[in-house]
């Protein structure tokens, strides 16, 4: 088989657990605000508490685990890519500006060449 076919599931758990660590985030955006009277520490712990909470619950559902999974394969494919040396990325940047100089260059005569054939060749304006 080359290709099975994948199989979501998508259960009511899941779909509270999201929900639940949605409110969690906001709850703790709400208790931010809601002790404003407090000092910062306290304030700024109702914040880190509701958000760590939040995304706890979060990643312990299936999208979550999914999503940790990929986030664990990209990294395993970011780590297999070759990338230029100071040297290479050097000589590609200087290409490129070499050639954006030439194009521009070019077009502006291009554009000073048919600027010339309508209105001096053709129209006769000065």
């Amino acid at each position: 088989m080359a290709n099975p076919s994948v199989e979501t599931v998508n259960t009511s758990g899941d779909k509270l657990m999201l929900v639940a660590g949605v409110l969690l985030v906001l709850a703790g955006f709400v208790g931010f605000f809601w002790l404003s009277g407090q000092e910062w520490y306290v304030r700024g712990a109702a914040l880190v508490v509701g958000v760590i909470a939040g995304v706890a619950v979060g990643l312990i559902s299936a999208p979550g685990k999914g999503f940790i999974a990929f986030a664990k394969d990209s990294y395993k494919e970011v780590r297999k890519v070759v990338w230029p040396t100071r040297k290479e990325a050097t000589q590609t940047t200087l290409v490129v500006f070499a050639f954006v100089l030439i194009m521009a260059i070019f077009l502006w005569l291009g554009d000073k060449s048919i600027e010339w054939v309508i209105f001096s060749a053709i129209l006769g304006w000065k």
